[in-house]
């Protein structure tokens, strides 16, 4: 008989039913969670409203993921003024941009609010978070600033001329690209 090492304790074993169980949950749970993520973008864009944004792409490279737009929209930085909150705005905070129609067809920001505003119209509301803030304007980010787009399409629009970016937009705030308009100039 060889005697136990001296640090060394057994670990309680689950029964074998009780630990397949568990694991059983587990993968449920992961898949759950895929397909709610999944899910959520499709019903952004069969639920949302869609609209137009202007933009400027930045075109930079990423050796993991390939070719993407950075896109800086005329919605990312803001006049402080439009800020509607009893408050300053701080970094990482809930931002919810007003949005109304411009003559050029696309949306413009009209307000920023700390919670969600009430809508009319033609208006739709926008959910950010404040990335900046300085002592005459925010700079809020939205999780549609950058889109992957092929190699081919990369090297057409390395010209960083002005855009438009059709999105859309769920009642609850969250945005998903649809599509880039190149030929928009402005």
């Amino acid at each position: 008989m060889m005697p136990e090492p001296p640090f060394s304790s057994p670990l309680p074993e689950l029964p074998e039913p009780k630990r397949r169980r568990w694991l059983q949950w587990l993968v449920a749970a992961q898949v759950l969670f895929v397909l709610g993520v999944a899910a959520a973008g499709y019903a952004t864009a069969a639920l949302g409203r869609t609209l137009w944004l202007s933009t400027q792409p930045v075109d930079p490279r990423d050796l993991l993921y390939g070719d993407y737009l950075n896109l800086r929209y005329q919605i990312n930085e803001l006049p402080g003024q439009l800020w509607r909150g009893s408050s300053p705005p701080r970094r990482q905070q809930a931002a919810y941009v007003l949005l109304a129609p411009a003559a050029d067809g696309t949306h413009a920001a009209t307000a920023i609010y700390p919670e969600r505003p009430a809508t009319q119209g033609s208006q739709v509301v926008l959910r950010g978070s404040v990335q900046a803030v300085w002592r005459r304007g925010v700079r809020l980010r939205y999780g549609l600033e950058r889109y992957y787009v092929p190699e081919t399409m990369s090297r057409q629009l390395r010209q960083r001329r002005a855009m438009r970016v059709q999105i859309s937009v769920a009642p609850w705030g969250q945005a998903r690209i649809i599509k880039l308009d190149t030929t928009a100039r402005q």
